[in-house]
């Protein structure tokens, strides 16, 4: 069974930072594409940031700045390190693999998500 566990959302005063987490497991985590999304109330779900299994990196132009990503073969485990908090970084922040079964399928996974509020 695949698992995808997001922590360490909460609430954080603007211009604060949050460190994000998701373990993962039932998927072969080296070979998977990671990726967080974000969705705000009443909003669809946006991309955030992704990191291949080969390490290449790709953010959402407006948060490359702030946001980083980075992922832990070893754990199983892909980050997203959030700095210089802003409002509009209200959201529930979702993680997503996207990895190839045996068959050749693709196959995408999500997590529960986990709420950040940023509030002074």
């Amino acid at each position: 069974q695949v698992q995808l566990v997001e922590s360490g959302g909460g609430l954080a005063q603007p211009g604060g930072s949050l460190r994000l987490s998701c373990v993962t497991s039932g998927i072969f985590f080296a070979c998977a594409s990671m990726a967080w999304y974000r969705q705000h109330p009443g909003k669809s779900r946006e991309f955030v940031a992704l990191i291949s299994a080969y390490g290449t990196l790709n953010y959402e132009d407006l948060l490359k700045d702030r946001f980083t990503i980075s992922r832990d073969n070893s754990r199983s485990m892909v980050e997203l390190q959030m700095n210089s908090l802003e409002p509009e970084d209200k959201a529930v922040y979702y993680c997503n693999a996207v990895t190839m079964s045996a068959a050749g399928r693709v196959e995408t996974y999500w997590g529960q998500g986990t709420q950040v509020t940023i509030s002074s």
